[in-house]
């Protein structure tokens, strides 16, 4: 049920605006009611809407997959219903963050906010007004689960009936898996080493002051490589989407105004601001990364040398030399542990060899466990030069499921399945007190057995 409910989230707030205006013209037409659940009604068009999402999102055309939509619906009234009784609420604030982080996204994906008004069909004041309503449900929905699973705990003895309740043959395997921890040191340069960066950056800009075209120079010397094709341009973006440095600046300029050059995490910048929407600007800039020197490179070596030393020396542990030193913000504080990319919601260290990065596999793989790899030169995935030392903390072979070996992950599953089987038990309870009718042409779906066959009707 709680994947239901996530499910719910993506297809009531789907940002693939092409549809918006079909959906539109549908409720005129298909305004019956499908359903009622308590105090609540369901439309047909609110069915019809988030199928349309759901083909445009390339899905095969599936009428079952309105019956889907519907249970969806469903549980999501059926828990807000609850959440009045329960007194569980959410804030204004919340709500306003909600709609502003959605409006986000489909400004973006619609190209600005004016193609998104024109596919909506009305001014975005208008639209934040209509789905106001839906969005304070949707989320007060959510906390109401949250709240139905708050106190859901899960013991040893618990998770060790579940292993033994899976059938031998059913048990799933795992391929060799490590965990690794990483301090990355990248170059620091001087301002000396910056300067030719910043000096190639300023003559473009006094080329721009002298009336050569900015897009032109964007395409040709830009290294942005997301707007550099576009003559640099940016599209309209909140103060949210840049670093800060950019946003300060971008949110100063006045429409045709020329910045002077400055300094961002990814290198100098000139920017100038095409036009200013309220909260978004259309900015186009140009980038000159800067670059490693041999000297700043040979600091590095130097610099994270020391650290390996003192690691090895045990002067202090690696997860204090990571949170001192790495320059990774992604592992340094979680002890410097990679984590595992399909995993990294519940934080686990646990990698399966063939997903790790062909140079970390590289050098793992002769390492012994406990021990820590010399510093070695490396390129990050944003094409900065910088050194690093892993370290392999643990490594298991490949094997079947076991309690000794993947108690974390048990743990997980196995609490995962107490908390679907609350949620679960607590809906056929409210179902059973609750006044839902199904409009007949839903009477034969076969996930709505449930919501149907209600013996207080």
């Amino acid at each position: 049920m709680k994947k239901t409910l996530g499910i719910i989230v993506a297809l009531l707030f789907t940002t693939f605006i092409s549809v918006q205006a079909q959906v539109q013209a549908q409720k005129k037409s298909l305004d019956k009611v499908a359903a009622v659940v308590g105090s609540s009604i369901v439309l047909q068009s609110d069915i019809e809407m988030q199928y349309a999402q759901y083909l445009a999102q390339g899905n095969p055309e599936d009428l079952n997959i309105k019956c889907v939509i519907l249970q969806q619906i469903l549980a999501q009234k059926l828990l807000a219903q609850q959440a009045v009784i329960d007194s569980v609420t959410v804030t204004e604030d919340q709500i306003d963050s909600e709609i502003d982080r959605r409006m986000r996204a489909m400004t973006s994906r619609a190209g600005g906010q004016e193609r998104l008004e024109q596919f909506l069909g009305r001014s975005l004041i208008q639209y934040k007004d209509e789905i106001r309503p839906d969005i304070r449900e949707n989320l007060v929905a959510m906390r109401m689960e949250a709240k139905i699973t708050e106190n859901v705990g899960i013991t040893p003895l618990e998770v060790r009936r579940y292993y033994d309740a899976i059938p031998k043959d059913s048990l799933p395997s795992f391929n060799t898996e490590v965990e690794i921890g990483e301090i990355a040191v990248f170059p620091k340069l001087t301002k000396e080493e910056k300067e030719k960066f910043r000096d190639k950056a300023e003559s473009l800009r006094l080329r721009i002051k002298g009336g050569e075209d900015f897009a032109t120079l964007a395409s040709l010397y830009s290294q942005d490589p997301g707007s550099a094709p576009e003559g640099g341009d940016l599209g309209f973006q909140d103060r949210s989407t840049f670093v800060k440095e950019f946003s300060a600046m971008a949110f100063k300029l006045k429409p045709g105004e020329l910045s002077p050059v400055f300094e961002t995490e990814f290198g100098f910048h000139v920017l100038q601001v095409v036009e200013r929407r309220g909260e978004q600007v259309n900015a186009r800039h140009i980038l000159i990364k800067t670059e490693s020197t041999p000297a700043s490179l040979t600091r590095t070596k130097a610099h994270i040398d020391s650290i390996y030393q003192q690691i090895v020396d045990k002067k202090i542990d690696f997860a204090t030399a990571a949170s001192l030193y790495s320059d990774n913000t992604e592992t340094k504080y979680n002890g410097g542990m990679m984590l595992n990319a399909e995993n990294v919601q519940n934080r686990s260290t646990y990698i399966p060899t063939d997903k790790l990065d062909a140079q970390v596999f590289l050098t793992v793989d002769t390492m012994k466990v406990g021990t820590y790899s010399k510093p070695d030169i490396f390129t990050s995935p944003a094409g900065k030069q910088g050194y690093r030392l892993l370290y392999l903390k643990s490594k298991t072979g490949p094997h079947q499921a076991n309690l000794e070996q993947d108690y974390p992950k048990i743990k997980e599953v196995a609490f995962q399945d107490k908390t679907n089987r609350t949620v679960s038990e607590w809906f056929e309870k409210r179902r059973k007190t609750t006044y839902i009718k199904i409009d007949e042409e839903f009477k034969t779906c076969g996930v709505l057995k449930d919501w149907i066959t209600q013996p207080a009707q």
